[in-house]
């Protein structure tokens, strides 16, 4: 299979919101960066934002 391919993202946030995220993730025995992308496609999803779909992503089958 090939290599996926990922965009980095650098962001600041309040320490208390990060310790929230980092609690968050580790609820969900989550890695802080998979807790921020399941967020923000929970967030597209219910706000009706369509995110593109990359082939690396349509073979594992996962959706948008």
């Amino acid at each position: 299979m090939a290599t996926t391919k990922t965009a980095t993202l650098t962001i600041r946030v309040d320490p208390g919101l990060k310790e929230a995220l980092r609690a968050a993730a580790q609820a969900e025995h989550r890695s802080i960066a998979n807790m921020i992308e399941v967020m923000i496609r929970e967030h597209c999803e219910k706000n009706g934002i369509a995110i593109e779909q990359t082939q690396e992503s349509d073979q594992r089958g996962e959706r948008s």
